[in-house]
């Protein structure tokens, strides 16, 4: 008999194929609206996920997305292995953070997993595996942030 794959939640299919769609508007329907982006320097709730994933598409217009099936852990939550990256040809600016013009640098990160609590079929709380280069953080350490943001 073969192995039964994990259903993955609606709104993690969604969210995913909201990336890859640069749809800010469909990733922010898949978000509670008490959504945690929990990284090593800061936490973000929804709206300022949004407008970084608006700022991002601006900025790097070709950014593109690979991964690897969802896998469902122990406790509930998800994993996917991330592979990303763009080319920087357009003005990014992150709110709170001074704007950085094109710069033309292609960035890619590291090939690394976020982690997806979904509760009542929406997110609550992303975590991405805190590698070096990884994002958020490697974007801007890429295309020559000093102090990146997140």
């Amino acid at each position: 008999m073969l192995p039964v794959e994990p259903i993955i939640p609606n709104a993690l299919s969604k969210y995913i194929e909201g990336l890859k769609a640069h749809d800010v508007k469909q990733i922010g329907s898949t978000l509670a609206d008490s959504i945690q982006f929990v990284t090593p320097a800061r936490t973000m709730g929804k709206d300022e996920i949004l407008a970084f994933l608006a700022a991002l598409y601006s900025g790097f217009p070709d950014w593109r997305y690979e991964h690897e099936s969802p896998k469902r852990l122990k406790n509930g939550s998800y994993a996917v292995k991330w592979k990303q990256g763009g080319t920087h040809t357009g003005h990014i600016e992150f709110p709170g953070y001074d704007g950085v013009p094109p710069t033309g640098e292609t960035v890619v990160i590291p090939e690394h997993s976020f982690f997806y609590k979904v509760i009542n079929n929406e997110l609550v709380e992303i975590r991405p595996d805190p590698i070096p280069g990884g994002a958020p953080r490697g974007i801007f350490e890429q295309i020559g942030v000093e102090i990146p943001p997140l």
